[in-house]
């Protein structure tokens, strides 16, 4: 019998992914007092999953016009988050500062957008890294049928599906990454980002002058 066969006899989300609701069950099955290898995920965000999300995206620390000529700051983020961002036109910002803003983001935006999507079902931490991370590339949690699939307990479907999702072609590697990490917990960052310095009088970023840096010790007093 294998997995996914014995998370239907237990009633739970027939994935094929040993995570805390399995756990829970088989201990529960077995009368253990207490579930064997679960997860330490308790639902908060962690330095781990920011810097997965981090890692496919990029640093700007000053204000800067995206292709759309929309002025966008940090990890991406713009004024309708809620968060201006023009005050920080040639007003670089500390790293520190840019992944608080983040983080903030992301927990009020696009977190709860994830748990709704996935109806209370329990995930890992690196399942809902993944999903954050689909979400605040394509803002589509919520109508992509991969997840939908996959609550119902079709994860053979979902693995599939998630790769439908691969335009412009630039952003199959990034989805591959999200694939990998939802359905295996294979995570793809080693606490690095890129940090791209802005043109001017473009306002357009600098690709030619990126830097890679070291940013967990930023997160963690970003989450502090």
């Amino acid at each position: 019998m294998n997995l996914t066969q014995i998370q239907k006899h237990l009633g739970v989300t027939a994935d094929g992914i040993w995570g805390p609701s399995t756990a829970s069950a088989v201990a529960k099955a077995l009368g253990m007092a207490k579930p064997a290898l679960t997860s330490e995920f308790d639902g908060n965000l962690t330095v781990r999953m920011l810097q997965e999300l981090v890692g496919h995206e990029a640093i700007v620390l000053e204000a800067y016009k995206d292709s759309r000529n929309i002025w966008t700051w940090g990890v991406g983020v713009t004024s309708r988050s809620g968060h201006s961002v023009e005050r920080y036109k040639d007003k670089p910002q500390s790293i520190e500062h840019c992944l608080k803003i983040f983080a903030w983001l992301v927990m009020e935006k696009y977190a709860p957008a994830v748990e709704r999507a996935f109806q209370g079902r329990e995930l890992s931490e690196a399942q809902f890294s993944a999903a954050l991370s689909f979400h605040y590339n394509t803002g589509a949690i919520g109508r992509a049928s991969w997840v939908k699939s996959w609550v119902a307990g079709k994860p053979t479907t979902a693995r599939k599906q998630i790769m439908n999702w691969t335009k412009p072609p630039e952003i199959t590697n990034r989805r591959k990454a999200e694939r990998d990490l939802f359905f295996d917990g294979k995570w793809s960052s080693h606490g690095k980002a890129t940090v791209y310095p802005v043109r001017k009088p473009s306002y357009s970023p600098d690709w030619g002058g990126a830097e890679r840096v070291d940013i967990r010790a930023d997160l963690k007093r970003a989450l502090a």
